[in-house]
């Protein structure tokens, strides 16, 4: 069948899915577990918005008899962040978007980092799923570790195989929560906020949609669009929820980004941001009304495990971190290329020693000596 990694051998599960569904569902729940100055003093919301999250053993922690804990949630922190669709109950899932968050001891900010889905990687053995191991497209963990024998796949259970693969590529030994999100909740957190203010960095086309926001017409025989092309001007920008998904989904440079998939990342980090400010407005914070609507859209978007901790534990925990204190990272790569053409990306040694600063509780010094590993903000 192929690597499940792959665009192409996946197109027919994904047909008729837009691809701007599946690269940025994730970014509305950085927004969820650093809320939660906002949730402190409405104390009403807290069980509603409780309620309404979606919970999953992403780690295989129930399934092994680990108890519930009690203690105080303290760092440092690691949080694995994976986008993914809500598709046909029947196809496997694909983690299209993978982050990390890690919040250092003091609890006081946070280093955010994006994992590129084409990444090349050795995906350990996965006996629950029938998966022996093997090389393939990171994104492919999730697909093959859903596989349960007699069912529809489970996205939870392959989230667990995708945690021990992320784990393997960056040497962090446990992560303390995750997340799955699905991009319809991302879409109405954006609405119930009334839009997102953030400054695009340079002209950016759609590929896939028109200034209305329709979707573009195919070319008779596939290749490509017809149609105009919704456009994202250079400076400052309100994005309404269809608008935010279609710019954080491009990534051609014939659209205006040259850096491609590492482009698209950074326009990910730098909206999550964005949006994380906003979050904490006095627009949002000071309107009750306003306020439910958007924790409620964003606990319908994700299926959450803090390993014995519930999303607003987190929330509260890590109530002093703010959208600037947020560092977003971009992780040096390049394509794999062989004989048979573009084979997917992968990391320079250069990213071997952040995620060894990572682990040694050392960023602010390897950050001072490599700032280039720094997003830019605009």
């Amino acid at each position: 069948m192929g690597e499940a990694g792959t665009d192409r051998g996946k197109r027919g599960l994904w047909r008729g899915v837009p691809r701007w569904a599946r690269v940025c569902t994730i970014l509305g729940v950085v927004m969820m577990v650093l809320s939660g100055s906002v949730l402190v003093g409405y104390h009403a919301l807290v069980a509603r918005y409780e309620g309404a999250v979606g919970k999953g053993d992403l780690f295989g922690d129930q399934a092994a008899g680990a108890k519930e804990k009690k203690s105080d949630i303290k760092g440092p922190l690691n949080i694995l962040l994976v986008g993914v669709d809500p598709r046909n109950a029947k196809a496997r899932p694909l983690a299209d978007s993978i982050m990390v968050l890690h919040v250092p001891a003091g609890m006081d900010r946070g280093y955010l980092f994006s994992l590129p889905r084409d990444l090349r990687v050795e995906i350990p053995e996965f006996p629950k799923a029938g998966y022996g191991g093997g090389t393939d497209r990171i994104n492919a963990a999730m697909s093959h570790g859903s596989v349960v024998a007699g069912q529809n796949p489970s996205a939870a259970q392959g989230f667990e195989l995708l945690a021990k693969t992320v784990q393997q590529v960056t040497g962090i030994e446990r992560f303390d929560a995750g997340a799955i999100i699905n991009f319809t909740g991302f879409k109405k957190i954006v609405d119930a906020m009334g839009g997102v203010d953030m400054y695009i960095e340079r002209d950016v086309k759609s590929e896939h949609l028109q200034p209305d926001g329709t979707p573009r017409q195919l070319k008779p025989g596939g290749g490509g669009y017809l149609g105009p092309q919704a456009e994202y001007k250079k400076g400052n920008a309100h994005l309404k929820g269809w608008q935010a998904l279609d710019y954080v989904r491009q990534r051609y440079p014939k659209n205006g980004v040259p850096d491609a998939d590492y482009g698209r990342q950074r326009h990910q980090q730098q909206f999550i941001k964005a949006m994380v400010s906003q979050a904490f407005s006095a627009d949002v914070v000071a309107n009750p009304v306003k306020l439910d609507r958007v924790l409620r859209a964003a606990g319908q978007s994700l299926v959450f495990n803090g390993r014995g901790n519930s999303v607003v534990d987190f929330a509260l925990a890590l109530k002093g971190i703010r959208a600037d204190s947020i560092e977003t990272i971009k992780l040096p790569g390049g394509p794999v290329e062989t004989s048979r053409g573009y084979q997917g990306e992968r990391l320079l040694p250069a990213a071997d020693d952040f995620f060894a600063a990572l682990r040694n509780e050392q960023l602010d010094a390897f950050l001072l000596e490599h700032p280039d590993f720094k997003q830019k903000s605009k």
